[in-house]
């Protein structure tokens, strides 16, 4: 085999490489923004239900605000 056909030979290799390479980093940035948007919205979540347990816990009447159970 000549040195063209094994030089030919080795980038043909190489870009099957890169092809398959490319593709997976595709892969892997759609798998990640997917993901992001999902701890996103999840973030957003845990946020929204933090502020509804304060305002419950404002609103509920404490053991300071009742009479002893004796009354």
């Amino acid at each position: 085999m000549s040195d063209t056909a094994k030089l030919s030979e080795r980038i043909d290799a190489l870009e099957v490489r890169l092809t398959y390479q490319d593709e997976t980093i595709e892969t892997l940035n759609q798998t990640i923004t997917a993901q992001w948007k999902q701890i996103d919205a999840l973030t957003r979540q845990i946020a929204e239900l933090r502020d509804r347990l304060q305002d419950a816990e404002r609103q509920a009447p404490g053991p300071a605000n009742e009479p002893p159970p004796h009354y």
